[in-house]
């Protein structure tokens, strides 16, 4: 059976805030593996917040997720494909998430990157039936942010253990 392609997506949206924002500022346009690289967008800005107070921290990245399902859901609903692959600025939310939960050092920012993309790429229950259930923004982003967590769990996990040591 043929899979059906994703139609590519012309830099000219970038003219519109809405897909500007939901296309990652361009990244959601790479040919390969946008997902990834809308992620990668997402670690400076995390840097850059490390020496914020946590409550900041945590208020952008909570505003980011709840503009997100309005952002994510209009884009998908004008390019009239849900969660197209192009849309990232989900996985920019959810690293901004995610950073929540590790030290400030690059290294726990790498690791966090990389959890993240396994789980969002591998999709484990119930992120995959989330994925498939849940339509529009709300669900564009909720795949996301439980990656997100996924993530979180490893990674706190793995830090526990460094502490053992």
């Amino acid at each position: 059976m043929k899979r059906r392609e994703t139609p590519k997506l012309h830099a000219r949206l970038l003219r519109d805030p809405v897909h500007l924002v939901a296309l990652g500022f361009g990244t959601g346009l790479s040919p390969w593996a946008p997902g990834t690289a809308g992620t990668a967008l997402a670690l400076p800005l995390a840097w850059l917040m490390f020496d914020w107070p946590l409550l900041w921290r945590a208020a952008v990245a909570a505003v980011a997720a709840v503009a997100g399902i309005w952002i994510c859901g209009r884009s998908a609903q004008r390019l009239g494909i849900h969660d197209h692959p192009g849309i990232v600025f989900d996985e920019i939310a959810a690293m901004l998430l995610l950073a929540l939960a590790i030290p400030p050092t690059p290294a726990w920012l790498l690791l966090a990157f990389i959890f993240f993309r396994f789980f969002d790429i591998v999709k484990p229950w119930p992120i995959r039936d989330l994925d498939h259930r849940l339509k529009g923004g709300f669900g564009i982003i909720l795949d996301d942010l439980m990656a997100a967590v996924y993530a979180a769990v490893c990674l706190t996990v793995i830090r526990y253990l460094l502490l053992l040591m």
